[in-house]
C-alpha cells in the first residue's frame, strides 16, 4: 500500500510558502522598472516592456508571466495588461499609486529581520538589533514617512470624517509619533479651525513639514520634537491620535503612554487609536491578524492587539466608553476612548 497521500493533498501550499520570497523580490523589481506603468502606457508585449524598462526581453518576458500567475498582470495572445489592483495602485500614473511603499517594506534592512526567524520565535521577540526598529532617532522612520506616506492617504482622510473634523469645531489636535504627518493634516484639510501639534523625531517631523506645506496648513503645524514617552505634550487637547503606534509596545508600555495621554486631553476630550486589530480569535481578518509576525520580527514585545485588550489597557488608564469603528476600504479599525 502506498503511503503518499490521496490527490486532494499536495505539497504545492508548502512549496509555495518557502519560495515566497521570490514573490517580494519580484514586486520590488517589477515597480523599479516601472513595468506596470509601461503595460498601462499600452507597451504589452515583452519585446516592448524590455526597452520601456530597459532590461532583457527574456528577463521580463518570465517576470510579467510569474506577476501573472500570482495575480497582478493578465495575458491574452502574448499581452499583458494590468489588473484592477496593479491599474489603481501600481501605474504611476495613478492618483492612488503605492509603489513607494516597497522602498521601506522591501528594504535590505526590513528584509534582513526575517533572514533567520527562529532566534526571533525563540526569545519571543526581537533579537538582532538593540530595541528592534524602536532605537531612538533611527533613520529607518524617515524613509518610513517618506515612501509609506502613499498608503495612508485614504485611511486618513476616512479617519478625519470618523471623528467630526468637518463640524468645524475649534480644536487643537496632538498627533503622536506623527510621521508623515497624513492623520493630523488630513483633519487640518477638514478643519480650519484646527491647530495640529505632531510628535516624532526632529528628522522625521520635517517630512511631515513638507507635507503640511503641501496641503496648504503650515500656518497650523506646531511640531513637538522628541519620544513621545519624554517630551511635555502639554494639555488641553481635545483630539489626541495615536496611530500605527501602539503596536509596537507591550501592555504596560501602552497603559503608560495612555495615561500620559490622558492627562493631556481636556475633559470630555477624545483618544484615537487607529491600529491593526484582529478579533479575538486572533486569526481574522488576514491583514491584521497576520500583522503580528512583523512586530514579532521587528520589536521586542509589540503585537497586534485585540479591542478586547485595548479595553482593558485604555481603561486602567482611565478611559471610558469605549467605540470599535471599521475604517472601510482600509483594513484598519479605529477606537475612540474619552475622557
Amino acid at each position: 500500500m502506498s503511503s503518499f497521500p490521496g490527490p486532494a493533498v499536495t505539497p504545492e501550499p508548502i512549496f509555495d510558502a518557502l519560495n515566497a520570497f521570490q514573490l517580494t523580490a519580484a514586486m520590488k523589481t517589477a515597480i523599479e522598472i516601472d513595468l506596470f506603468t509601461g503595460i498601462a502606457e499600452g507597451k504589452t508585449t515583452p519585446a516592448a516592456l524590455a526597452v520601456h524598462c530597459q532590461a532583457a526581453e527574456r528577463g521580463v518576458r518570465i517576470l510579467c508571466d510569474y506577476l501573472t500567475v500570482q495575480g497582478f498582470l493578465t495575458k491574452t495572445d502574448g499581452h499583458y495588461g494590468l489588473t484592477p489592483t496593479a491599474a489603481t495602485f501600481l501605474d504611476r500614473r495613478s492618483p492612488a499609486f503605492i509603489g513607494s511603499i516597497s522602498r521601506f517594506l522591501a528594504s535590505a534592512e526590513t528584509l534582513d529581520i526575517f533572514k533567520d526567524l527562529t532566534p526571533v520565535v525563540r526569545n519571543g521577540g526581537a533579537v538582532f538589533q538593540p530595541g528592534g526598529t524602536m532605537a531612538p532617532e533611527d533613520p529607518m522612520w524617515v524613509e518610513f514617512a517618506r515612501s509609506m506616506a502613499p498608503l495612508f492617504v485614504v485611511p486618513s482622510d476616512k479617519l478625519a470624517v470618523l471623528v467630526g473634523a468637518d463640524e468645524g469645531k475649534k480644536w487643537k489636535v496632538l498627533d503622536i509619533a506623527a510621521g508623515h504627518g497624513l492623520y493630523g493634516l488630513a483633519i487640518a484639510r477638514h478643519n480650519p479651525n484646527a491647530e495640529i501639534f505632531p510628535v516624532d523625531w526632529a528628522a522625521v517631523l520635517e517630512v511631515a513639514r513638507e507635507n503640511a506645506e503641501k496641503f496648504g496648513v503650515a500656518d497650523r503645524f506646531h511640531p513637538i520634537p522628541g519620544s513621545a514617552f519624554d517630551v511635555d505634550f502639554g494639555e488641553g487637547y481635545d483630539v489626541v491620535l495615536v496611530t500605527n503606534f501602539a503596536h509596537h509596545f507591550d501592555p504596560l508600555t501602552i497603559e503608560k503612554l495612555a495615561r500620559k495621554v490622558h492627562a493631556a486631553l481636556r475633559p470630555g476630550g477624545t483618544a484615537v487609536l487607529l491600529e491593526f486589530i484582529p478579533n479575538e480569535d486572533r486569526i481574522s481578518p488576514p491583514a491584521p491578524a497576520k500583522f503580528s509576525m512583523i512586530m514579532l520580527g521587528n520589536t521586542p514585545s509589540g503585537d497586534a492587539y485585540t479591542f478586547s485588550e485595548y479595553q482593558r489597557m485604555l481603561g486602567n488608564a482611565g478611559f471610558h466608553s469605549l467605540e470599535l469603528h471599521p475604517l472601510p476600504p482600509t483594513f484598519f479599525r479605529v477606537i475612540l476612548a474619552r475622557k
